[in-house]
């Protein structure tokens, strides 16, 4: 760890003023922590920023926006025609649209009916998608047009009755709901004579009924739905946004997707949280960020650091450092190009924060300090990387780590800080730590390495497990090689990560075994993969290995292939690369290997 980053007292006191100048936002947090009524609720917080800004513009994208009363009364006509078609309190219903307004209110709509969303990753096909549509047993699906033929592909096997298979066209349905495919029922058209008014049911809403399911690759192969309640929503929006500062006149760029957790709950839910508006970009792109940026006059931005590598990326221009942004919210910004990005680009406030969908335990950088997750009271255990498992005492107790070492970061399950888990309890339960400290405590296991950099200061280190980050997205290996073992010419499949010099994160490589009799079947597999993964999870890598490498019991020695890595001289096999914009595998040289390490390529 560089000595620079080392957070000190004096850094505090420099990032002191930062902190004051959130008192009002910590009162108001503060104040709404104490007021937790049976019935609070996300409908009924979007309620109350209507009854306090019902003519402020709550949402734009595009060229078009709806204030705050329109936007909850074009919720409200969703909910109210979800409930004439028999959806109640405790039921699911599926979502599957890409980031624009009609998100954000058939979101809405499905809470407001009492309802849970399944929001559906929309980078999921085949297998995948139909695996996460099934495990929640969702009563009806709400489809947008631009969508459609990837629902199609996976509609003969699923369970949704046809006659609660929604669309909604992908233009401004506010005014003229368009058409749709002839086998969807027109959502906008069928709503359109509802009421305007808030649902009385919404009353009924409890703060432990589930709100929505986001999905989660975590360690254990297919995706699972970690379940977000009532009450992490309404309690998340009021810290969350302690931590932004917002004001009723700013404006949120949200290119961040928004069936993710930052993105809707993190980043929208703090635009509620103050009164603030959003401005949603469907798919972030670092050609038109700067534009929208100014077109919109956005104050603040929600990223990934991927986002930030790519727009650092983008060739030098005058009008760099001109522009009305303010601060910015995310995580996952390298310390490597952390300066780099804040200097050329003038951003006066990073927070970068720490967090996950399912989590108990959290950090954001209140002290506007450089090349940390910021601030907060973290655990941090010993952990054997090489066995893959945490370490234990002679007493049978996990061992804390020396400051300044790294750790595994778990977070204690208790009444104030609950772990609420997956719709799996299988799952719930391998995600918990039980007899950490003394018998009968559980303690979220979180998977991730970090490391206590000087006053409550922390810093990311890595992702543990058969989990890597990659674009910005974590990726299941287990996940990863059950499709790839689908194909009829694999024989073993074994994948992991590997970093290549200046990316973030740590792109897939997948081990590959023919059967006896076959061929590498380079371009099958690629297309084979790009059909049944989502992008990011497509191997960058293939590696032609004759025999799997196992232990005593039959695990794959990952540790051996991570360490050989892609290189020429480290890796004794062939390698092969699907190389940026390309939909094929070419064979690894050293000279194409020289290109990719000195970051020639943008991966």
């Amino acid at each position: 760890m560089a000595n620079n980053d080392q957070i000190r007292p004096i850094d505090l006191i420099k990032g002191l003023p930062n902190v004051l100048s959130r008192v009002p936002a910590i009162y108001q947090a503060a104040k709404a922590s104490r007021n937790k009524h049976e019935n609070q609720s996300m409908p009924l917080c979007v309620e109350e920023v209507v009854k306090k800004y019902p003519n402020r513009p709550a949402i734009h994208f595009q060229d078009r926006s709806l204030t705050y009363s329109e936007f909850n009364a074009a919720a409200n006509k969703i909910a109210h025609f979800l409930r004439s078609q028999g959806v109640k309190r405790g039921d699911v219903v599926a979502l599957l649209m890409h980031n624009r307004t009609e998100f954000l209110i058939n979101f809405t709509a499905i809470a407001k009916a009492g309802a849970c969303a399944a929001l559906l990753n929309h980078t999921q096909e085949g297998k995948v998608l139909a695996h996460s549509i099934n495990l929640v047993s969702p009563v009806a699906a709400i489809v947008g047009e631009e969508l459609t033929a990837q629902f199609d592909s996976v509609r003969a096997d699923i369970q949704i009755p046809e006659e609660h298979i929604y669309a909604v066209a992908d233009r401004d349905v506010q005014k003229d709901p368009g058409t749709v495919p002839d086998n969807y029922l027109n959502l906008m058209v069928l709503s359109a004579d509802q009421s305007r008014d808030n649902l009385a049911s919404s009353a009924e809403i409890t703060r432990s009924d589930h709100l929505c399911y986001i999905y989660t690759s975590g360690t254990t192969g297919m995706p699972k739905a970690a379940i977000t309640d009532h009450n992490r929503f309404c309690s998340m929006i009021g810290t969350i946004n302690v931590a932004m500062n917002l004001n009723k006149n700013d404006i949120y760029y949200l290119a961040l997707p928004l069936y993710h957790a930052t993105g809707l709950l993190a980043c929208w839910g703090s635009v509620l949280a103050s009164g603030a508006s959003v401005a949603i970009r469907r798919k972030f792109s670092a050609s038109a960020f700067w534009d929208d940026i100014n077109k919109f006059e956005a104050t603040i931005f929600g990223y990934v650091g991927e986002m930030c590598r790519y727009l650092l990326n983008q060739p030098p221009k005058p009008s760099d450092g001109h522009h009305t942004l303010k601060k910015i919210f995310g995580n996952g910004l390298r310390p490597g190009i952390w300066g780099d990005f804040k200097e050329r680009f003038q951003i006066p406030n990073i927070l970068e924060f720490y967090g996950a969908s399912e989590g108990n335990t959290g950090f954001v950088n209140l002290f506007n300090l450089d090349n940390t997750i910021g601030v907060g009271s973290a655990t941090l255990v010993q952990y054997d990387r090489e066995k893959d498992e945490v370490v234990r005492g002679s007493d049978g107790y996990l061992i804390p780590v020396e400051k300044g070492e790294p750790g595994l970061l778990i977070g204690e399950i208790t009444e104030n800080r609950p772990f609420i888990g997956y719709t799996q309890k299988d799952k719930t339960e391998k995600a918990i730590f039980r007899d950490v400290f003394k018998l009968g405590d559980a303690w979220f296991d979180t998977g991730d390495l970090l490391r206590n950099i000087g006053c409550a200061h922390y810093q990311f280190v890595d992702r543990l497990g058969d989990t890597f980050r990659w674009k910005g997205e974590n990726v299941s290996t287990t996940q990863v090689e059950n499709i790839l073992s689908g194909h009829p010419s694999v024989a073993d499949c074994v994948v992991y990560g590997v970093e290549i010099p200046g990316t973030n994160g740590k792109a897939g490589m997948a081990s590959i075994t023919p059967k006896d009799g076959y061929d590498m079947p380079l371009t099958e597999l690629f297309d084979f993969a790009r059909q049944n993964l989502p992008a990011y999870a497509v191997p960058v890598f293939l590696r032609h290995k004759q025999d799997v490498d196992t232990t005593g019991t039959f695990k794959y020695k990952k540790s051996d292939l991570k360490k050989e890595s892609y290189g020429v001289t480290t890796c004794p096999d062939p390698v092969f690369v699907a190389l940026p914009k390309t939909t094929h595998y070419v064979e690894l040289t050293e000279t194409l290997q020289s290109e990719i390490d000195e970051g020639e390529l943008a991966f």
